[in-house]
Formats: C-alpha cells, structure tokens, sequence
C-alpha cells in the first residue's frame, strides 16, 4: 500500500529511542523527509543514523518544555526541506511513582514538558499555513494511561487524559481547515522505557510474565509494530481519520 509518504516532510519529537524512533524509521523508509529532535544532541545524531541508508534527515537538540522549540523545528523543516506536512509529537514518560509520592515539582515539570510542550508543538504546526486539500496532521503519542490509570504511574494518569481531550478540541477546530489530529495509545511496547518501568519491580521477569497475561496477543508489542500504525495515521493514506484516540496495545484495553 502506497501511503503517500514520499516527498512529504515531518517533524518527529522524542525522537532518539523507542516509539519516536520506530516511527521515525517507518516514515523515512516509505520515503518522507523528516526533522528528528530530542534533547540529548549526541543521541538524536545517533538515532539519525539508524535510519535507512539515503533518508533526508535534520537531528536537532530540542526540549519540548522550551517555548521556542515549535519555532526552531519548523524552520528547519521549511529551510530544509521547503514545506511541512505534519508531526509527530512524542514525549518521554513523567517519573513513575504513587501519587502520594510525587511531588508539586514534579508535576509541574512534566505538566511543562509532557502537556504543555505537547499542545505548544501541535497548535505550532497546525498553525502553518497550509492548502485545506493537502491536509496538516499531527499524531500525538500518549499512552493507554488515557483510558484506564496504571498502577505507579500517577503523573501520567493524571495529564495524559487531559492532552488526549485537547487534541480532541483541535481536531475540531483546524479540522474545517483541513487539519488532522489523532492520538495513540500505546500500551505494554517492548522500548526502554517500559523495561524500566518492569525493572522498577523486584521482579521484572516476573512483572513482564504477568502483563502479557492480561494482553490478548500475549505478548508485548514491538516498536516496529507501533510505528506501522503511527506512520500511517500521519499519513495521506488517513486522510479521512481525524480526531480519535487508537490503542496500540494488543487488545488490553477492556474498553471500546
């Protein structure tokens, strides 16, 4: 299936490992030049260089939490690339913790990072000028956290709920201007992040073992296969597919 990827440009945040990453290679191979970012300059080069051998790629050093960070990744996407089609907008997990364990400071540095910085970026790209027909999309990375709390993770059940909604409010208002947003909700994906988050226990064999058995498939999911989806969400394959909220999680969710 032809995607319509090739020749488009993309912006791809929390870019230098796990779900940004997958996405990022998954879009690069179908043939859209991108701008990757994160915030470590030496791992965002490196992540530029696992992808496919001829990509059109720009690593830049980016914190979400910035302000100027939406201003600085478009013009290089339009200096670059002279045009921008969409983002991708990931952002690393909030410390894992009990809620009666975390602190305001904490909450208010991820609110900066994790919501604030997200909605920055979004509202940033989808503001771009752009021809209706051509459609802007932006597909934001959340989590399973949206729909159903987990356990140690109290910050991120409390701000992702919230963003998810917020996207929900922009996709109807750009959507008369042809612009697309959608989330996804990945759940148990085999990255970094979530291995730590099983390391956390005092037994992660064991954590792993019990959470792929609330999974139908069985099995957690692997990056590739989450930036299969995401790639063609962002795509003008979806061009129709705005404004909702797709589990990546192998069935764990029990809600529709």
């Amino acid at each position: 299936m032809d995607c319509g990827l090739n020749g488009r440009t993309y912006i791809v945040t929390g870019a230098s490992g796990g779900l940004g990453l997958a996405t990022a290679k998954v879009l690069a191979a179908d043939g859209a030049d991108l701008v990757i970012a994160s915030r470590d300059q030496e791992r965002i080069a490196a992540a530029a260089e696992q992808l496919p051998t001829g990509a059109n790629v720009r690593a830049v050093a980016a914190d979400l939490a910035d302000p100027q960070t939406p201003a600085r990744l478009i013009a290089v996407a339009k200096e670059s690339f002279g045009r921008l089609d969409g983002a991708v907008v990931s952002v690393g997990g909030p410390p894992a913790g009990k809620l009666g364990d975390t602190t305001e400071e904490q909450w208010r540095a991820a609110f900066d990072s994790v919501f604030l910085g997200g909605l920055r970026m979004a509202r940033a790209v989808l503001d771009e000028p752009f021809e209706p027909e051509a459609q802007m999309a932006v597909t934001m990375v959340l989590s399973s956290s949206v729909k159903s709390p987990i356990p140690g993770l109290a910050i991120s059940n409390g701000l992702r709920p919230g963003l998810a909604m917020a996207a929900k409010t922009l996709a109807d208002e750009y959507g008369p201007r042809g612009g697309r947003v959608n989330v996804l909700l990945p759940g148990r994906i085999d990255t970094d992040r979530v291995r730590s988050l099983d390391a956390g226990s005092r037994d992660a064999e064991a954590t792993r073992a019990k959470n792929e058995g609330a999974i139908p498939l069985g099995r957690y999911g692997t990056p590739e296969e989450f930036g299969r989806v995401a790639a063609f969400v962002t795509s003008p394959a979806a061009s129709y597919l705005s404004g909702i909220a797709i589990p990546v999680d192998g069935g764990f969710l029990r809600a529709l």
